[in-house]
Order: C-alpha cells, then sequence, then structure tokens
C-alpha cells in the first residue's frame, strides 16, 4: 500500500533516538512480567477500562463513569447503545489479549473488529457502502473537506493490498517492526473502510500489531488514553502525514514520530506504576527465592537486583542472608561483586 512503496527508507536522528527507548522499556517490562505476572492484574484490569472509556470517547460515544467497571470487568449486559459500544470494544480487546499470536492481519481480521467493536449496528463488520470524507468543524459553522479517502468501490480492494503490503513487509524484514506498525495504522485511516468506527477500529489494529511484534505495553497502559490526552497532536499529525497520500507522495515521518511518542510514553508510565504496585504480604519473598531458584551456576546480588527491579536491594540481602542461613545458597567471595551459587 501507498506507506509501503518506500525504498530505503532513512529514519530521523530523533526516531532512531525514540525507537532505541522503546527497545530498553521493553526490556524491563518483560523483567516485571516474568517475576511477578500477578501483581500487575490491578495495572490490566485499569488498562481494560481505560482503554474502552477513552478510544469510544474519542468519537464521541460515552456513558456514565460509575457504569465503566461493571460494563468492562464485571461483564454487565448493556442498557442502551453507547454501552454496547464500550462493551463491544471490551470483546474486542479480550480477543487480542488472547489470541493475538493466531490472528492475521488480513480484511477479515480488520472485518471482524469492527464487528465485535461496533455491536447491533446494521453495518457492524461491513466495508462503508458510501463515499466519506474526512472534515473539519470549524467555530462559525463552516465544514471543511480535510482528506478524501478511498472510494467505497475501491475499499475491498484497497484493504486487501494494504493487508498483504503490511505482511510482506514485515516477513521480508523491509522496514524496523515500529514503523511498519505505523504505516499499516497510517494507511487503514487513509483508507476509511468504514461508514464509523475507523477511529476505533485503528487503535485496535495497533495494539494488534504491536502486540504481534512483542510491544505488549498496551495490555497494562492504555494507549487509547494516552491518544485521547494528545488528541490535539494525533490529529495534526495524522493530517499532515496525509497530504499527497493518494499519491505516494506523502511524509510518514510526522505522523511515525507521535506513534513512537504514544508507544514511549506508555512504558515510561508502566515502569513508574509497576514500581509503586504493593504485592500481598509475602510476594516479594516469594518472587525473590523463584528468581534465585532459577539461576544456574554463579550469580551475584547485583543479577538478582535486575531481574527484581520493585524489590530493594536491602530486603534482597535479608533474603541471601536467611538463605545462607539454612545451608540453600553459599557464598563464593566478599564485598558487592561477591558470587554465590545454589548447594
Amino acid at each position: 500500500m501507498n506507506s509501503f512503496k518506500r525504498e530505503n527508507v532513512k529514519l530521523p536522528l530523533s526516531a532512531v533516538w525514540l525507537t532505541n527507548s522503546i527497545a530498553e522499556y521493553k526490556g524491563k517490562q518483560e523483567v516485571y512480567t516474568k517475576q511477578s505476572p500477578q501483581i500487575l492484574k490491578t495495572l490490566l484490569e485499569t488498562a481494560l477500562i481505560e482503554s474502552s472509556e477513552s478510544s469510544n470517547r474519542i468519537e464521541g460515544v460515552t456513558v456514565d463513569h460509575a457504569r465503566l467497571k461493571p460494563l468492562v470487568i464485571g461483564h454487565s449486559k448493556p442498557r442502551d447503545r453507547s454501552e454496547e459500544e464500550i462493551a463491544g470494544y471490551r470483546k474486542a480487546l479480550e480477543l487480542i489479549h488472547t489470541k493475538h499470536k493466531s490472528l492475521r492481519i488480513n480484511p477479515e481480521t480488520v472485518k471482524e473488529l469492527h464487528r465485535i467493536c461496533r455491536g447491533e449496528s446494521w453495518d457492524a463488520g461491513k466495508w462503508k457502502e458510501k463515499d466519506n470524507d474526512i472534515i473539519r468543524k470549524h467555530p462559525d459553522g463552516r465544514i471543511e473537506v480535510i482528506f478524501k479517502p478511498v472510494s467505497a468501490a475501491k475499499t475491498p480492494e484497497t484493504m486487501e493490498q494494504l493487508c498483504l503490503s503490511y505482511e510482506h513487509s514485515v516477513s521480508q524484514l523491509k522496514y524496523p517492526d515500529l514503523y511498519a506498525v505505523a504505516c499499516l495504522v497510517l494507511d487503514f485511516l487513509s483508507i476509511h473502510p468504514f461508514r464509523d468506527g475507523n477511529g476505533r477500529v485503528s487503535r485496535l489494529l495497533t495494539l494488534l500489531a504491536l502486540y504481534q511484534h512483542g510491544f505488549t505495553v498496551g495490555k497494562y497502559i492504555s494507549i487509547e488514553r494516552i491518544v485521547e490526552q494528545s488528541k490535539e497532536t494525533y490529529y495534526e499529525t495524522l493530517n499532515k502525514s496525509s497530504q499527497k497520500w493518494h499519491e505516494a507522495k506523502h511524509d510518514v515521518i510526522p505522523w511515525f514520530n507521535y506513534f513512537l511518542g504514544t508507544v514511549l510514553a506508555a512504558y515510561k508510565e508502566f515502569e513508574e506504576r509497576a514500581a509503586n504496585i504493593k504485592p500481598a504480604r509475602g510476594a516479594k519473598t516469594q518472587i525473590l527465592n523463584q528468581v534465585i531458584e532459577r539461576q544456574v551456576g554463579e550469580f551475584s546480588l547485583g543479577d538478582i537486583e535486575r531481574e527484581c527491579p520493585a524489590i530493594s536491594r536491602d530486603m534482597i540481602k535479608v533474603i541471601f542472608r536467611e538463605l545462607q542461613k539454612v545451608k540453600k545458597i553459599e557464598c563464593l567471595g566478599k564485598g558487592k561483586s561477591a558470587k554465590w551459587k545454589k548447594i
């Protein structure tokens, strides 16, 4: 598709820095999730609620705040159309969380995500039947057409081309992973394949593609909320990068930088929140014992500290002394860099 037609893409230094920072935070998240998945349950539930609320609210769909948790976490029965769409978005998130490894990014999956999040709408899961324009409403009442998406007649074929182009890019390692995901979402929004719900599906598609490349921060931090909080910049960069899109002469970089900034903000927030989670009594001791049990050969206090960033060095020392007393580990030297081994 249009954003995938470029050869020898050269990323600006700012994008390289952002990409490298995301890779570092991604590694830190993997440590947190391995050491104690149970303490992240609160983050998971909060993200589900915030994502379902924010992604719909961006499109003008709102419900009573008191109803959000029953709808999203408690699976309460929707009372009206707006609540149906909140519950539908939650179901689509659940599909991505549980089956992202087996879902192909193809037209059928895209239509299925739309069908789930649009609920009982008459055109849920169906491509648009009429041409649609992206407009801007001015304070004086004027309506300005700022972008003309792909026509309804060409939408099925163009969506097929987009999915094939993305799949080819990934399989051939044509672009960096995050750049390929940004191109996928930009092209999807430029095609605008549905009568309504394009924004919500684009955010679901973002999560799905990120998950498939190992960037799972959206499971614990709502990327949708971060987009909502920066939606003026979101629309501005989307508008910049879609100019001359039909001629494949557009500039992906403004959108790509915004996209990277959003993902990085989610990772930073994840680390901050995860570090402040208070596990259940005794959970830290259990975590440390599990990490030490996994060690092979010699290891240091610093090795354990790196695998348990939410646990203080003083507590790790306490556990080391306790295990040393019961002869489960022994020290092979002296000082901060001393090596230990299991007995």
